[in-house]
């Protein structure tokens, strides 16, 4: 975490090779099907239908947590057209995005279950996730809460995505929330590899120095503030985290072990934390 450590982030640590994202889950698509037989002589026969005759799913669900592109792959999957139409579909799909998000829809891809029908395009896909997505975050607390904190709805769904990303549990979430505003009112920097691995494309939460070092408006090791966009998908968990987290004075965080993640406000504690996930590290 951070004042940077030589392979340390702000979340957990380095080194874990530990996909974060891809454990969320997968697109569970759900088709509903018949099997049709023929029979002659007391012999069944089935009958071979050609791939182009296999029905859409019903359904396509979309885990908490996932980037738009593994969103635009699930969807053009499920919806039986080319790779890459869902993506080159954004421009033309009249998503109704805050003008801070300049036409990218990273963030408010909105996590859940969604229909599909025989009608179902990519345009009509993207706006169903949108549409729900200003709906969570329209109103209420997710409103209430950037108010407070003097953000815009935006930038609390940029925190949120961060936290969904770092935390290794909901019930982290809110304190990953707190060490996020910590720093930001201290003006320290993030220093969270989630945000790196986003530059990079990658899905690991493992950084190196050379990676703290890359040019990018995503590395919160060398640039102060939050990411332009969000990282992913927040699930509404994450979102509630960043709307309302818990007061505390934790600055940093390092997961020692499986369901052993410890916060604190003093760079020494973290460090003594930091070792001790090491030697676990060399044990496992």
């Amino acid at each position: 975490m951070q004042i940077k450590t030589p392979r340390w982030s702000t979340g957990r640590g380095t080194r874990r090779g530990k996909v974060r994202l891809t454990r969320r889950g997968r697109i569970a698509l759900i088709a509903g099907g018949a099997v049709v037989a023929a029979t002659a002589v007391a012999v069944a026969v089935p009958l071979l239908l050609p791939d182009d005759d296999v029905r859409r799913p019903e359904t396509l669900t979309i885990p908490e947590g996932w980037r738009a592109g593994q969103v635009y792959r699930a969807v053009d999957k499920a919806l039986r057209v080319p790779a890459g139409t869902t993506q080159r579909a954004v421009p033309r799909a009249g998503l109704k995005l805050p003008a801070e998000a300049g036409g990218n829809p990273e963030g408010y891809l909105f996590p859940a279950t969604y229909p599909l029908s025989p009608r179902s395009t990519p345009e009509s896909v993207l706006s169903y996730m949108v549409d729900t997505a200003n709906k969570k975050y329209g109103g209420g607390s997710a409103t209430a809460g950037a108010d407070h904190h003097a953000m815009s709805v935006y930038q609390t769904v940029t925190i949120a995505s961060v936290i969904e990303a770092e935390a290794g549990s909901r019930q982290e979430m809110g304190k990953v929330a707190r060490v996020i505003y910590n720093r930001l009112d201290q003006g320290i920097p993030l220093q969270m590899d989630s945000t790196v691995n986003y530059a990079l494309n990658r899905f690991t939460l493992s950084t190196s120095d050379r990676d703290t070092k890359i040019n990018s408006p995503y590395n919160t090791y060398a640039r102060m503030g939050l990411p332009p966009t969000p990282i992913g998908n927040p699930s509404a968990e994450a979102m509630r985290a960043a709307a309302g987290p818990p007061t505390g004075d934790w600055l940093y965080f390092v997961t020692v072990r499986p369901g052993d993640t410890r916060f604190t406000a003093k760079y020494e504690e973290h460090q003594r934390n930091v070792e001790e996930f090491n030697e676990v590290s060399k044990r496992s």
